[in-house]
């Protein structure tokens, strides 16, 4: 008898690719992305409402390998794409997804699909799609998940955003430590409620209070009848619950961990966070990073354009200030440009390289303070050094630009000009570049978005005042 699913298989053949062919190795291109192939054979599915051949596409793709099909499909597509693959769709792909995207499929399906897709993951996964809806939305859907489990997933919704609270897991094993060790594995032997991967046990008194940690390959290696409290580390890294996830990335990053436990207040046991959460956190941080030093908001590529215009629109008129008063400052020497033309076309050299310099120093201070590389105790030691070269490049341009306005314009004392004011805006965007992210993260406020337009109106003005007022004097106009 023929398979009724290889008859639906060849019904949705695309440019020589089936359904069964979709795999891990056959999903991207060279260059990383989905294959166009890939994208037609589902959305030919999608168009058939073929759930059958859906089925067989997501048979042998990982959850991130979802997600990005996802990302790929034509807005309209995505979730008739979650419904038409019913049970076979992991719910774990729309932690892989954008923001935008995963909001946008939440909300087309049925909160009560919704609610039992919750229940079946992890409570750091459930966390993080329940955490981006809209209030009512998830108090719905939170309503017709079990007692328990909404407690836990409450728990973690009320610590503060971006917390390790919330990216922690509350799904964890824990024992008291005058069990032993055969106790243990026959706990976990049996136990139905535990979860499905751990490499780390931990220890708590009869208050829930931390005691230790037991790391999976230390019980393992120890006689049955071993007492836990003689093997477990009480050097065990806790995390308190409310403290930033990036400062738990660092924690991490410091102490080799693949995972840690998680306390609330009391020094009670309350989760773990895992490397995979953990690496998760860096990339998002790192993004969120370079974004701001760019003046961008926390857009995502599949934002509106109305989203991306408001998230942009803030520092754009910012920028727009700081750029008239650089304009105020070449005003002030108008007489002094319509004499000397060649001032008007060599003054935007000065204030771009000043910018560049600042920039790159900037960046690096922002970088260091974020990853507490910039401290107290080396301030004065990197101040010093970022300044010397600023010094020694503004020389080494000095002399090449003021070599080039001496031929270019044939007059020596122009190239004299532009060389002193290169020195000065170069030394000057050193010191912007490294003080002003210093001093905005002193008062609280993030180096990384607000950095970059002081460290350009420090450049630009004082590249110009320098050029053009240099020039003034020098030439006496």
């Amino acid at each position: 008898m023929p398979d009724p699913a290889e008859d639906v298989v060849d019904e949705t053949l695309v440019a020589d690719m089936r359904p069964e062919d979709i795999t891990s190795e056959t999903l991207y291109t060279e260059d990383g992305a989905v294959r166009t192939e890939v994208v037609q054979v589902v959305e030919s599915a999608i168009e058939n409402d073929n759930d059958i051949a859906l089925r067989v596409a997501l048979v042998d793709l990982h959850e991130s390998e979802v997600g990005d099909i996802l990302e790929a499909l034509e807005e309209g597509n995505r979730s008739k794409f979650v419904e038409l693959a019913g049970d076979a769709f992991d719910f774990a792909a729309l932690t892989e997804v954008d923001e935008a995207i995963r909001l946008d499929i939440v909300d087309q399906l049925d909160n009560e699909k919704v609610a039992e897709a919750v229940r079946e993951l992890d409570s750091d996964d459930a966390v993080y799609i329940l955490e981006d809806m809209e209030d009512e939305q998830r108090e719905e859907i939170l309503a017709r998940i079990p007692f328990q489990e909404r407690i836990r997933l409450r728990r973690s919704l009320d610590y503060p955003e971006e917390s390790a609270g919330r990216r922690m897991q509350t799904e964890f094993i824990a024992v008291p430590p005058f069990w032993t060790v055969g106790q243990v594995i026959d706990y976990v032997r049996a136990g139905e409620d535990l979860p499905d991967r751990f490499s780390e046990l931990f220890t708590i008194d009869h208050r829930f209070k931390l005691a230790g940690i037991l790391p999976l390959d230390t019980l393992l290696r120890a006689p049955r009848d071993t007492v836990i409290e003689t093997i477990h580390d009480t050097n065990s890294h806790p995390i308190a619950a409310d403290v930033d996830q990036e400062e738990a990335a660092r924690i991490f990053e410091q102490y080799d961990l693949l995972s840690a436990p998680v306390i609330d207040d009391s020094d009670r046991l309350v989760g773990v966070l895992t490397i995979d959460d953990v690496v998760d956190v860096i990339q998002e941080e790192a993004a969120e990073d370079i974004k701001r030093l760019a003046g961008v908001g926390d857009e995502e590529l599949s934002d509106s354009v109305r989203d991306i215009a408001r998230s942009r629109i803030v520092w754009l008129t910012i920028n727009l200030a700081t750029a008239i008063l650089a304009s105020v400052v070449i005003g002030m020497f108008n007489a002094t440009i319509e004499k000397m033309v060649a001032l008007a076309v060599l003054m935007p050299i000065v204030a771009s390289m000043g910018g560049n310099a600042g920039t790159q120093t900037m960046t690096v201070a922002v970088r260091a303070l974020s990853t507490r590389d910039l401290d107290a105790y080396n301030v004065r030691k990197i101040v010093r050094k970022e300044l010397l070269v600023g010094v020694f490049n503004g020389a080494v341009f000095a002399v090449m630009i003021g070599l080039v306005a001496t031929v270019w314009f044939g007059q020596p004392s122009l190239g004299v000009v532009i060389a002193i004011a290169m020195v000065v805006n170069m030394i000057f965007a050193a010191a912007s570049g490294i003080l002003i992210p210093i001093a905005l993260d002193k008062f609280g406020a993030d180096p990384a978005i607000a950095s970059g337009v002081f460290v350009t109106t420090v450049t630009d003005v004082v590249g110009f005042f320098a050029f053009l007022g240099l020039a003034s004097w020098w030439f006496g106009i």
